[in-house]
């Protein structure tokens, strides 16, 4: 029987949403995928829902994540941002977006597109790991390392391993609906996918 991602119907107006038409859709639009980034910076040590609750003030804050305005922001912006009516108020995680912004333009610089730099990790296609669809799915993993390190050289912050992963996910390199889940399927359907092993996978929970 189908039935969507379990914790997609945790908030049905904003996780079920957001589940349904934006994660795990292969996504090659840089100003989205820095948003995506953003958010996962904005997430860390945080829940999601909140990060989605936050998401229109986040939005007007960092210019719709225009990531050419963000690279010109000051300590003037950051006071800004972070004296926001509903802002998360961590200058540290405003300023990590901020430099993130100007290494993100580094990248689009040398490889055309950041989305060009990140998909070629899994050469243009969605990758679909044994036993994910099962439910069995890992904080992080052996390329989620691999792209953190990476950026991290590259003078990226608060873009750790987990949270790499979870934008593996998010912009669909990583196809981790579950199999009982219409979306999976979808995806699946209309984009190139290669079937991967497992490796160097991590803290791994079972979802429904």
């Amino acid at each position: 029987m189908m039935s969507y991602c379990s914790w997609a119907l945790h908030d049905e107006l904003l996780n079920k949403a957001y589940h349904n038409t934006e994660w795990g859709v292969p996504l090659k639009d840089d100003q989205k995928q820095f948003e995506f980034l953003s958010l996962e910076v904005m997430q860390c040590g945080l829940s999601w829902t909140l990060v989605l609750k936050k998401r229109a003030v986040l939005q007007a804050c960092f210019d719709n994540f225009d990531y050419e305005k963000i690279a010109s922001y000051t300590e003037a912006d950051v006071e800004r941002i972070i004296s926001a009516e509903g802002m998360i108020r961590s200058a540290a995680k405003i300023r990590a977006i901020i430099g993130n912004a100007r290494q993100f333009i580094k990248i689009r610089s040398e490889f055309g597109s950041f989305s060009n730099y990140l998909w070629r990790y899994s050469g243009g296609k969605t990758i679909l790991y044994n036993k994910h669809s099962e439910g069995y799915i890992p904080a992080s993993n052996g390329l989620s390392d691999t792209i953190s390190r990476d950026l991290k050289k590259r003078g990226f912050k608060y873009l750790g391993s987990v949270t790499v992963y979870s934008h593996l996910q998010a912009c669909g390199i990583i196809n981790d609906h579950g199999q009982n889940c219409p979306r999976y399927h979808e995806i699946n359907e209309n984009y190139p996918t290669v079937t991967k092993r497992r490796y160097k996978e991590r803290n791994i929970n079972k979802f429904d």
